[in-house]
């Protein structure tokens, strides 16, 4: 597999547009810490980590509204293997005037654009999430 995190968010994208409550993906530390940062904002119910038989998995409980809606509306991977996106901390986007998250990968870790710009630090900015 190339691209781990773009499987990561196409997992999620096709099981919320299922309705699925729930998906399970690959374990990585990366996407653990993505799969947290979802969970922090809002837009899944939450994750755990499944080291059973085999490869370690991250089950994930997607979250919808009381009328059955999705939750995520859109989510995006936005630097790739082919084409990585770096910002710094000044350039870093809004994803929707700020009613959406972008997801960075930084040198003190993964977070999303807003705390980044709080702690003044840039990085690759990895998916945009609304």
């Amino acid at each position: 597999m190339t691209d781990p995190i773009a499987d990561m968010l196409a997992r999620i994208r096709n099981a919320s547009t299922a309705f699925h409550d729930e998906v399970e993906i690959p374990a990585s530390k990366i996407k653990e810490n993505i799969a947290r940062i979802l969970a922090d904002e809002g837009y899944v119910d939450g994750f755990e980590v499944a080291n059973g038989e085999g490869h370690p998995t991250i089950k994930i409980r997607l979250r919808y509204t009381e009328d059955r809606e999705r939750v995520i509306s859109g989510i995006r991977r936005i630097s790739k293997p082919g084409r990585r996106v770096y910002r710094g901390a000044s350039e870093l986007p809004r994803v929707l005037g700020g009613l959406g998250v972008a997801i960075v990968s930084t040198s003190q870790g993964v977070m999303t654009d807003k705390q980044a710009r709080q702690a003044r630090v840039g990085g690759e900015i990895l998916a945009y999430v609304w």
